[in-house]
């Protein structure tokens, strides 16, 4: 007869165990058949319960969390598929630069059905055609009225969007508000809005200026309160102009301890150029400046 075992002896295989059934250990045929039967009843108990044992306590885990790692691979899988790609991106350009403002928004709403969220079409699909604007507009691609013209139709398809974002400003406070603005001169905003929409999300205070010229940004910071001011900037040629305003913002600020938070492409390429211009620190999305600023503001706790 035989049965199977998972006895760790061997190393947590399957093993097939035999028995000699038919040894007379010198109490008779029957006494010896009785005695090896009930032993073997008691071996046989014991092999299932270290069977049962491993079954519940290794193989059965085990089970589960390979279904775990591989339903959440499958997950990631398909959040990937929906994600808005490349070729989403060039054909909302397209829509924005020759057709009015409604059919991009369907073609938005086209891609959200394939299960993109709020958050992926802000960052994979908007900020991208952003991007994209300003590189036909940087290397002569497109004419100027062309690209105004989509850019002002993607600022009104993020305004469609902006309730979506559910802000809860009831219960700010002043010590979450942030005054985000363009550096004076700059035409690239199309970032800045968005990372307005998920601050304003993050519960904070959003203060969103389009100043003319320093002086108009050190106003406000001598005037009103801020834990953090953003700035925008577009192009290396206006770093200096960025330094300088970033100094001021400094030794003007009615809060002492604000922090400086600095965006723009030309710092996802260089992020040496962060302390550079006297900053604190960049973000390269929405998501990310909501994680500096709230840094930033923690710092500021914690010296205190």
């Amino acid at each position: 007869m035989g049965d199977f075992s998972a006895d760790g002896s061997n190393g947590g295989g399957w093993v097939l165990c035999g028995s000699d059934g038919g040894k007379d250990d010198g109490g008779g045929p029957q006494a010896g058949l009785a005695t090896e039967s009930e032993q073997s009843q008691k071996e046989l108990q014991a092999k299932r319960a270290r069977l049962v044992r491993t079954i519940e306590g290794e193989i059965v885990p085990r089970l589960v969390l390979a279904r775990r790692v591989s339903v959440g691979a499958d997950q990631v899988r398909a959040t990937q598929s929906k994600r808005p790609d490349g070729s989403d991106v060039r054909e909302l350009v397209r829509l924005l630069m020759a057709h009015d403002v409604t059919v991009a928004s369907a073609y938005v709403e086209m891609v959200r059905q394939r299960g993109a969220t709020l958050e992926t079409v802000c960052l994979d699909l908007l900020a991208p055609a952003a991007r994209q604007f300003g590189l036909l507009w940087e290397e002569d691609e497109c004419d100027f009225m062309k690209v105004t013209v989509g850019l002002c139709r993607l600022h009104q398809l993020l305004r469609e969007l902006s309730p979506e974002f559910g802000f809860a400003g009831a219960d700010r406070k002043v010590n979450r508000r942030i005054l985000l603005v363009s550096c004076p001169g700059d035409q690239h905003t199309f970032g800045i809005s968005l990372v307005v929409q998920f601050l304003r999300r993050a519960n904070w205070e959003v203060w969103h200026e389009f100043p003319s010229n320093c002086a108009e940004i050190v106003d406000l910071v001598r005037v009103h309160f801020f834990s953090v001011v953003g700035i925008s900037v577009g192009t290396e040629a206006r770093l200096d102009q960025l330094a300088e305003t970033i100094g001021a913002v400094r030794r003007e600020s009615r809060n002492a301890r604000v922090g400086i938070l600095v965006g723009g492409p030309i710092f996802v390429r260089k992020p040496e150029l962060v302390q550079m211009v006297g900053a604190d620190a960049t973000a390269a999305d929405g998501p990310q400046a909501v994680l500096r600023a709230e840094h930033i503001c923690s710092a500021v706790r914690e010296a205190n």
